[in-house]
């Protein structure tokens, strides 16, 4: 079929081959995803290969914390006031030793324990997931995908540096 519309044809061509000399030209410059995210920061592409947890996690009193020597109950509190659905435990010098998380939660309940007089020590999980504050975001949701997990410590050099949730990365347009 023919249209008579020569332009089309011509359009065309001078498309494939701008896009062909382009290819060529990323190539022959090694031209990477990085290089491409530095030129597009707040693309798709650009927040994947940049946006570090740094950028998106809670901090100071953002983050949810109980000491050791507090109850269930106490933890719960805490929880609903920070709203991350977990609460970190910590001892007296802020060193971390463990998480308490919703499903810890359901499980001290199914076992009958009573929150408020039981330690939260008792009920938490001693082997909290850590990353340092540098990861991308990117690699900080496939953590959490893989683990079945919402939330990760972020610790430099054995302190807590912050807590960064699913949702904080979700929320900056990242999606697996």
């Amino acid at each position: 079929m023919s249209l008579n519309l020569a332009p089309t044809n011509s359009t065309t061509a001078s498309l494939v081959l701008g896009d062909a000399l382009a290819v060529a030209l990323l190539e022959a410059r090694n031209f990477k995803e990085k290089d491409f995210a530095k030129s597009h920061p707040t693309g798709t592409l650009g927040r994947k290969l940049t946006l570090s947890v740094n950028e998106v996690m809670s901090i100071e009193d953002e983050i949810p914390k109980v000491l050791v020597d507090q109850s269930i109950g106490d933890a719960i509190v805490e929880m609903n006031e920070k709203g991350l659905g977990m609460t970190l435990i910590v001892s007296l010098n802020n060193e971390l030793l463990g998480i308490f998380t919703d499903g810890d939660l359901r499980r001290s309940i199914d076992s009958g324990l009573d929150l408020k007089k039981t330690k939260i020590d008792i009920a938490m999980s001693k082997t909290p997931k850590t990353i340092p504050r540098n990861t991308l975001a990117m690699d900080a949701l496939e953590i959490m995908n893989i683990s079945k997990i919402t939330s990760l410590v972020v610790s430099d050099n054995d302190k807590i540096s912050g807590v960064v949730h699913l949702h904080d990365i979700l929320r900056n347009g990242l999606t697996i």
